[in-house]
Formats: C-alpha cells, structure tokens, sequence
C-alpha cells in the first residue's frame, strides 16, 4: 500500500474494485466509513450490490470477469475529459504515449456490453476520482488478484493513480489489502518464492552474497533461480518433480482450487509433512503432523497491510507437545545439517530481518513495545515511519520515474454455457474466519452459521430453478459436485452465484477451475461456470448433509487421536 490504513479516512475519495471490507477487513471497513462521515466520496464497483455500496455515492454494478476492459474505459474518460495532469505524467512517469495506443479504443459506448456500466455513470465516477481533494485512493481486495488478468488490472490500477496525480502526496495512490492475517508480514520476511526477507531478489548475485555471508553458507549453495508456487504443487507432483511436501500452517484441501484433483496428487507424494494447531483434511492425510502454538501461546511481530509491524506477547504457555513455529524450523534445519541456534524471536528479528533489510533496521522491539509500531521503509533508529510512499513523485524504478503499462482485455478462461450456466464466484463472508480450521472448532459460531454452507443466488435465478431460501441444492461444474443450502439473496447480479470456502461439505473449491496467472500464479478463483440444481427429497438431503459432515468429522477425530510409538521412537518423536 501507499498509503496507511488510517489515513485512508483523510482521502477526498475512495474507490472500492472489486473489494468488500465488511466481510473480509472489518477494520479498514471503519476507516471506510469514518473517511465519508468527513466528507469523502465513495465508489463502489463490484457485480454485487455490498454492504459499503449502501453509503456509496456512486455505486458500479460492472460484470463479472470484465476489470480489465473497465479500467481501460475509467482511464479513457479520463483522458478524453481532461482529468489528466499533463504535468505529473510529463515529470514522473513514462510510456504514456505507447499506454495510450491501447487505451485510446476502450470508450465507454464500445465497452458497455462488456463491462455492463452506462457512459454516463463511467464518466460521473471517473470525475469523482480525478477532481477530489485533497486526494483519492483505489482500494482492491481478492476480487481484482484473483482473476485471470490480475497482473494487467493492477498495472492499470497504478497507471490510473499516476496520470491523475492521484499518488505520491499524503493519504493518496494505492490501497491493496491482503488476503489474510500476516500475509503481509509472511512476504516481508521472505516466504516467497523469488526473493530473500525485505523482497531482495534471488536472482541478485549481490544479494545472494549478503545472505550467505550472513547464514554462513557458500554462496553457491543459496539458489540462483526462482523457486516453485503453491499453486502449481500439484501439477509438479504429478510431473515428478515435488516428492516431498512441507505444509506450513495452510490447508490446501481446502484452499487451492479443484481439491479433488489435489487430493489425488498430495497421494503420490513419498512424504508429505504439516506443521499445524488443529486437524484439518490437508493435515489428515499427512505422514507426520508436526503440532506448533497458537496464536495465544506464543509472541512475536505481524505485518499489517499498510507495511505496519507490531508486536504481541503470548497469554498462555504451550501445552503438551505443542512448540513455537521457528523452534521446530530451528530443530529440523540443524539435522538436516545447518544449525539454527537463535534462543528468542527478536534475535531472530534483529538478525534475519533489521540486520539485512536496510528498510526496516529502525523497526525495533523497544519501538513496537506496548502499543507502539513500525512501518516501513523505517531506514535509521530515529526515523519516524513511512505512512505514504513515493512522495513527491520518487517511484522505486531505476529512473524513479513510473512506468505506464497497459493491456488489451481477455475473456476468463471459462465462461458459462448451455450445461453450466451460471457463474461462480469464490467470496468471504461473516460468520467463520478464513478457511474455518480455527473457528469451526467454535461451538457458538457455529450455531451461528454451519454446515453445508450457503450458495448466494439471486431470487430470479432461484425462482427459475425451483429453489427457495434454505432449500438444498446441487452445486456442480466440469470438475465436480457438491451439496449446500440455498441464500437467496437480493443483492447478488443475475446468473451468478457466490461461495465461501469455508465449508467442509458445501466445499466450492470442489468446483472452481485450476487456472493460473503464468506470472503470480494466482488461481482464477473468482470466475468458473457452474450449475444449481433443486435436491428434489429435502428430507433425504438433510440426512445426506448431516452423514456426510458426521463422517468427515469421525475421521479427523480419528486421525486426531494420539498415535502408537515404539519406545526406541520416542525420543526423535
């Protein structure tokens, strides 16, 4: 982000793409609310009709899978009307004229059968944008990275904030949130495929160097190439070339798409080890679980989304076998022959992280103490934070110029017909946190919403299928199906339907397509084709429903229970 989540209520304007702060960010979904009880203008462009489109003062119901060509079209009016600053774009950025050559064809007349939004509301939205004061900011969520043009929307995105001038000044630019707690922070230290803590290439022969000097290893034994995404996991499975799998605190039966398909493959694996806090279907099917501290038996540092680092401290003391997550990475490194030898987390901090992340060596303990904080780039021990970056328009390019990239638009990959002709669309909602492996073990909210979950239809796709609120239904597409309830709901565009992943019987991850971004490789999850068919004997399926979760949860239990070891075993255990 560049600019921090409190001063998103200081912005003249907000544009929500294809973000939903109620249900996913609650947090920001207050700034939200504080920035227009001062007089901010909202936008909200998403098929569904969200809770934050209540306050919106242009709300932009746009088709699904259409961001690319209604960005091209907010960055045409733009342009054509005059919003531009010529000035900025002259001094701070470059490739406007070849950017151009692609946008210049995405008028509103031409693209409103594809981005279902009229000329007239384009043009009202994009002057809304362009003309605040003191400043505007686009926020986007998963609905922008999780399509197949991701890359090219988000290109967009800061193409637009440059040639408004609507970046590089206080509470201004760019607004991405992240999909989870931490994942900030998580990408920050290093758990990427491609680069060292603080986003330093591998590929950088000089930054190979640094890190090997500092971890006391040859360089050649550091990687000089990118290494392999999760999403593609499968796929090398079966190619060969995974044979073993570390998963580290994730559920990908859950999460990945067309778990099916997955579950297959994770079975080729000759080992497959999860690190985890409860039983989850991934870590069911582990070879060996190895159990690591909740969040409240351990302390340490999260990053936010706005590149915020704060510190928490544990409430209880590990219970059982239960250790901290860098203690069991620790232990393993040194026998596999690189011993780690750190005692605490903020030696692991000040080592792994100030000492060879020039932008976050004033990030101390002592400053985070209590309710204090960090934000980076924090470059010296007296440095106050960096709440918005590129300020005064300095861009992190070689030249320190931005650069304009544009891209033509793309159908999804799989769009509905006669068989399946509905679309699907992955979301979060309110009730269970993320893929529900913690608060699925809460009794009260699931007494506030459980299995099979929900399917959100609009009433006119209900009606023509038979289909009332809290009816069973079918779920299925080209990959398989599934059993859920009906949420018929109001606020959700003709032809298509919405689904939360974090049902363990209403799974929609059994249906969403594996495609991927060759670059992120971030899978399509918000656009597969799918159909929704009335359970014709209610009665049967509510017991069907009923067996099917009693089984799933009579296994995990089962796989939960303490396991046999021979006495020469224990001692490695």
């Amino acid at each position: 982000m560049s600019v921090s989540v409190p001063g998103l209520e200081n912005a003249g304007c907000l544009m929500l793409f294809g973000y939903n702060p109620n249900a996913s960010h609650p947090i920001v979904a207050r700034r939200v609310v504080k920035a227009k009880e001062k007089g901010a203008k909202i936008i909200v462009a998403d098929p569904r009709y969200i809770e934050t489109a209540r306050i919106a003062d242009l709300y932009l119901p746009l088709n699904n899978g259409s961001n690319v060509a209604f960005l091209n079209t907010f960055a045409n009016v733009i342009v054509n009307e005059g919003l531009h600053d010529k000035q900025f774009i002259d001094e701070h950025t470059v490739g406007f004229d070849e950017w151009w050559k692609t946008i210049e064809s995405y008028t509103p007349d031409r693209t409103e059968s594809i981005t279902g939004i009229s000329p007239r509301l384009m043009k009202e939205a994009a002057r809304m944008y362009a003309h605040a004061q003191p400043s505007s900011v686009l926020c986007w969520g998963m609905g922008v990275t999780q399509q197949k043009q991701n890359v090219e929307s988000i290109h967009t995105l800061a193409a637009i904030a440059c040639i408004t001038h609507q970046i590089a000044k206080p509470n201004s630019g760019l607004a991405p949130v992240r999909g989870q707690n931490n994942v900030q922070g998580s990408c920050d230290m290093g758990a990427l495929p491609n680069v060292f803590p603080g986003y330093q290439k591998v590929t950088d022969a000089a930054h190979r160097q640094k890190f090997a000097e500092a971890w006391g290893v040859p360089t050649e034994k550091l990687s000089d190439h990118e290494g392999y995404k999760v999403s593609n996991v499968g796929h090398l499975i079966e190619e060969g070339r995974i044979r073993a799998f570390y998963n580290f605190g994730e559920d990908p039966l859950q999460t990945e798409p067309d778990t099916r398909k997955l579950a297959q493959q994770l079975a080729a694996l000759e080992i497959f080890v999860c690190q985890d806090i409860f039983m989850t279907q991934t870590t069911a099917v582990a070879d060996v679980v190895l159990p690591a501290t909740s969040w409240g038996e351990h302390e340490g540092t999260f990053g936010a989304c706005d590149r915020t680092f704060q510190r928490f401290d544990a409430a209880l003391p590990p219970k059982g076998e239960c250790r901290h997550d860098w203690e069991i990475i620790a232990d393993l490194s040194t026998r596999m022959g690189h011993p780690i030898t750190y005692k605490s987390t903020r030696e692991i901090w000040d080592n792994e992280l100030r000492a060879l992340w020039p932008a976050a060596f004033g990030a101390t303990y002592e400053k985070m103490a209590g309710l204090g904080h960090a934000q980076w780039p924090i470059p010296t021990l007296d440095h106050p934070g960096t709440p918005d970056l590129f300020l005064g328009g300095k861009f992190t390019t070689p030249d320190g110029k931005a650069h304009l990239i544009a891209h033509e638009y793309k159908l999804p990959t799989e769009t509905p017909d006669t068989k399946y002709p509905l679309i699907l669309c992955t979301v979060r909602e309110v009730g269970h946190y993320s893929c529900r492996s913690m608060t699925g073990n809460c009794t009260t909210l699931s007494l506030l919403a459980e299995e099979p979950g929900f399917v959100h239809i609009n009433a006119l796709d209900a009606e023509a299928r038979g289909i009332k609120q809290d009816d069973l239904v079918w779920v299925y597409s080209r990959r398989g199906k599934i059993i859920t309830r009906a949420e018929v709901d109001d606020r959700i565009n003709v032809g298509t339907v919405y689904m939360t992943y974090q049902w363990w019987i209403g799974k929609c991850n059994d249906l969403t397509i594996h495609a991927v971004d060759k670059r992120s490789a971030t899978p399509e999850d918000k656009h597969s084709a799918c159909q929704v068919e009335l359970v014709d004997d209610q009665l049967w399926a509510e017991q069907h429903a009923h067996e099917i979760y009693m089984n799933l949860k009579a296994r995990m239990t089962q796989e939960s229970a303490p396991q046999q070891i021979a006495p020469h075993q224990r001692g490695d255990r």
